[in-house]
């Protein structure tokens, strides 16, 4: 459970991070998962080429462009308990449960191999919860992060910076407005005086953030260096049931969605596989919502 200087900080800060949270035991397990997934591909495998962006299941980029560091492994929680253990482990889901305020359901998650290099950001400008602030995120160090291989970054305070509205009326992001929404969340931040901050992660390290918290991956500086990662989604059950989602409970009262793997380009246009997919997994419902 949470130290009362502990809610605190999150509150005024909009993180935590918690030092040698996993034993290297466990964090060797889950790795040991990434390394017999790319060895032995499965074919519900689908992964993102950080490099080209490009969406493809693992058994259709040739044995040898199956370069761990290329690649981000999505949603492993679905098909592998050791994921969904250091996801939802009993140590953790207490403190998940204390952030939302419910027990937590956990929704996705993103393995990584090297840093993400993203820009500035906020968690629900892509995944938008049903109740606004009801999401938080976690991110795993499954290896020290060296200064040169992309550390987090973030910015203490940023959550309480009112959200930007898109001209749709809500707080999902519309491709054609980022640049907009960039301009005013950088403004804001330069206006508050906050502070960018790099997140030096040792291995075993746990660092939680809220939905609105500005973060992002800096800069690789030297390319033959991993940041090896797990990055999860939480929303509240609540929400979750509300929105029709199959809840799995792990144990100690957290879940996990069931769902299908995210779909790929095909045949069909990719906006009616979409949500074909989105429907048979029960989040079409939200992502109506979320863009009209």
């Amino acid at each position: 459970m949470l130290s009362s200087d502990q809610k605190q900080f999150w509150q005024t800060n909009g993180y935590l991070a918690i030092p040698g949270f996993y034993n290297h035991a466990e964090v060797e397990q889950a790795t040991a998962v990434v390394e017999r997934l790319f060895a032995n591909p499965p074919g519900y495998l689908v992964v993102d080429n950080t490099v080209t962006g490009v969406r493809s299941k693992l058994t259709d980029v040739p044995r040898t462009d199956r370069s761990p560091r290329m690649y981000k492994l999505n949603d492993l929680y679905l098909e592998e308990p050791v994921i969904r253990e250091l996801a939802l482990g009993e140590r953790l889901r207490p403190i998940l449960a204390e952030l939302l305020g419910e027990p937590a359901v956990l929704c996705n998650s993103l393995n990584f191999e090297k840093g993400s290099q993203q820009p500035e950001h906020i968690d629900s400008l892509f995944m938008t919860p049903r109740t606004p602030n009801k999401l938080v995120a976690t991110w795993i160090a499954l290896e020290d992060a060296h200064p040169d291989a992309g550390q987090l970054f973030y910015y203490p305070g940023s959550h309480t910076i009112p959200l930007y509205k898109f001209r749709d009326g809500t707080h999902h992001a519309q491709d054609e407005e980022l640049p907009a929404w960039h301009t005013y969340i950088n403004a804001k931040v330069a206006e508050a005086k906050l502070e960018r901050t790099q997140f030096p992660a040792k291995k075993g390290d746990l660092f939680i953030w809220s939905a609105n918290l500005v973060h992002g991956g800096s800069p690789i500086r030297d390319a033959d260096r991993t940041r090896k990662s797990l990055v999860c989604h939480y929303y509240t059950e609540s929400d979750s049931r509300a929105l029709g989602y199959q809840c799995i409970n792990h144990g100690g009262n957290s879940f996990w969605v069931k769902r299908e793997h995210p779909p790929l380009p095909g045949t069909l246009p990719f906006r009616k596989r979409v949500g074909k997919w989105l429907r048979r997994v029960g989040l079409y419902r939200t992502m109506k919502k979320l863009t009209g």
